[in-house]
């Protein structure tokens, strides 16, 4: 938002003034400019800081209704051995020779809260907060712990009807600021999710649960492979949370993004999901009719699918890491462009970077080898 104003609210004569005065602009003129929202002294700093959270916390206020204490957040305390991670829900286990690392998440067990008041004496426990909170730690641990892991497999195992059963009672207690909170940081974990920069690949199989919440990281996903056997049939489930609960950053749901060059089945996915809560059974796809409906990437049966996933893989932590992040930035957001996608979502964020890196234009360079009888070599690690 910070950068949208700067953009729109700013005279283009003072943006070209502060962009290029390598001494900065002092507080009152920099409050004048509107580069800044407030100034005050040393001496009233604190007391300003005071006041306007104190504003900020009656504005919220106006939100949905708060009842009772908030909620604390116990400490996650996941298991960590060298190559595998274990959370209650979440278990991320990791091959660096292969340079991948397989992430299962675990549905729900038994009957979920369905009332307002149920949802916030589940607390930290919550089904839904938990396991994405979970995510979110293995996603940063990921991040600054294991640079050179390049490519993230994403099962799920559990019952789909109980995913969908913890999503359409977030759905329908909204209203509730708990419940809001909970949908909200789901969010923002799917939105880490979207701009992590590692390949993402989902995969649909037994005892998978693929559904409403869960189904976001296939949606999200650059690609999504389901096992089509009859004796070990799979499925991929829709919940309200699909038709749009979960916005990506320019603002799309998954959905919308996924088939932007499909409108139409977009807009009926997007119906069905919808009307999910009100449905008897909601709607699920075997792996050929998800495959139809845009919802995976590549069904294959029992044959050919072990080696259609071993082949994706080994092809997949063979290329640059530079040239595959700059890739998926940009084909990860398509649709409307706002300031944060130009930044982390789109190519022309990462291109001059790209280019520019060793792995690139090093002495054994894709680049400077491009044309001659050998490979290039690359550093692995990722952004």
């Amino acid at each position: 938002a910070q950068k949208d104003r700067f953009l729109s609210e700013v005279r283009r004569d003072r943006a070209d003034v502060f962009c290029t005065l390598a001494e900065g602009i002092k507080g009152k003129r920099a409050q004048k400019w509107r580069l800044v929202d407030h100034v005050a002294p040393r001496s009233k700093f604190d007391a300003l800081i005071d006041d306007r959270v104190a504003a900020l916390v009656a504005s919220e206020r106006e939100g949905p209704e708060r009842q009772g204490p908030g909620i604390e957040l116990t400490p996650l305390t996941p298991e960590l051995e060298p190559d595998a991670w274990t959370y209650r829900y979440v278990t991320v286990t990791i091959d660096r020779a292969g340079r991948t690392a397989l992430l299962t998440l675990r549905g729900p067990d038994g009957d979920q809260p369905a009332t307002a008041a149920a949802i916030r004496e589940a607390g930290a426990d919550l089904w839904s907060l938990r396991c994405f909170r979970e995510l979110d730690d293995a996603l940063l641990r990921l991040r600054f712990c294991e640079p050179e892991i390049g490519l993230l497999l994403i099962k799920t195992a559990g019952d789909s009807s109980a995913v969908v059963a913890a999503d359409h009672a977030l759905c329908a207690n909204r209203d509730d600021w708990f419940a809001a909170e909970v949908i909200g940081l789901v969010g923002e974990v799917l939105r880490r999710l979207d701009h992590t920069a590692r390949s993402i690949f989902a995969l649909v199989e037994p005892g998978s649960c693929f559904a409403g919440s869960l189904l976001e990281l296939a949606l999200a996903a650059d690609r999504t492979y389901a096992l089509d056997d009859p004796d070990q049939p799979v499925s991929v489930t829709l919940s309200t949370l699909n038709s749009g609960g979960l916005p990506m950053l320019q603002g799309l749901s998954r959905i919308e993004a996924h088939l932007m060059g499909e409108p139409d089945q977009a807009a009926e996915l997007l119906d069905q999901a919808r009307g999910a809560a009100k449905a008897d059974e909601p709607p699920s796809f075997d792996p050929e009719e998800a495959e139809e409906a845009g919802l995976v990437t590549i069904c294959a049966d029992d044959i050919d699918y072990e080696d259609e996933v071993r082949i994706a893989v080994e092809e997949r932590v063979s290329l640059s890491p530079d040239a595959l992040t700059g890739m998926e930035a940009s084909l990860r957001f398509p649709g409307p462009e706002n300031c944060d996608t130009k930044i982390f979502g789109r190519l022309t964020a990462w291109q001059n970077w790209i280019f520019q890196r060793p792995n690139a234009v090093g002495e054994r360079g894709a680049l400077s080898v491009y044309g001659r009888p050998e490979r290039p070599s690359f550093d692995w690690r990722r952004t």
